[in-house]
This record gives structure tokens, sequence and C-alpha cells, in this order.
């Protein structure tokens, strides 16, 4: 996942190759609700899975109140800073989720 959006594109690259500007990704959405990774993503319409962000938190408990963004089977755009965003499914489900692709590391600065 790249966590800047700018990309040079590659003409006729595919999805998933180190020059393609789509990366999907998947996450186990589970009922207890699963963290989505720091980064943007288009999320594709699932069954019986919602996203959710923290509305509240008590830091005396340590408590954090958990809001639907949407409704749920609903796909959408995804901002999530690694903590406060979550995907709550009703039965445990495989979410597909489309981000810039990172591309690939380099070695070293000055690479031949």
């Amino acid at each position: 996942m790249a966590l800047g959006l700018n990309k040079i594109l590659i003409s006729g690259s595919a999805t998933n190759t180190p020059g393609a500007y789509w990366q999907l990704t998947t996450i186990a959405a589970t009922t207890a609700g699963t963290t989505v990774p720091a980064g943007t993503y288009i999320m594709f319409a699932t069954a019986n899975v919602i996203i959710q962000a923290v509305s509240a938190y008590n830091s005396t408990s340590n408590v954090s109140t958990y809001s639907n963004v949407g409704a749920i089977n609903v796909g959408g755009v995804v901002l999530s800073d690694g903590v406060n965003v979550r995907l709550l499914a009703t039965t445990n489900a495989t979410v597909t989720l489309a981000t810039v692709n990172g591309g690939l590391e380099a070695a070293g600065t000055y690479n031949d």
C-alpha cells in the first residue's frame, strides 16, 4: 500500500504487477471486528460487512465506541489511520480492497 497516491503509470500494466496503478488486497472481516491497515482504499461491496469508525473514546476506561459509516453490504472509500477504522461482519467474510500500488522497494540509493 502506498501512503502517497501519486504514481507513474505504465501503459498496459495489469492489476497487482509492479507497474500497475491498482493493487488488490484482502482482509478477513470477523464478527469481533478487523482493523483496516493505514491507507486509502476502495472497498467493494461484501455481503454481511459494514465499515465502522471510532466515534467516541473514553480515556478513563480505555473503551472505544464504534459507529457505522455506511449501510451493511455496501462498499465505498475507506480512509484508515490503522487504528480507528474497522470492518465488522455479521458472519466472517473476506473483503477485497483496492489501493494504489506501492511499487517495488529500491535496494539502494545508486543502483546499476
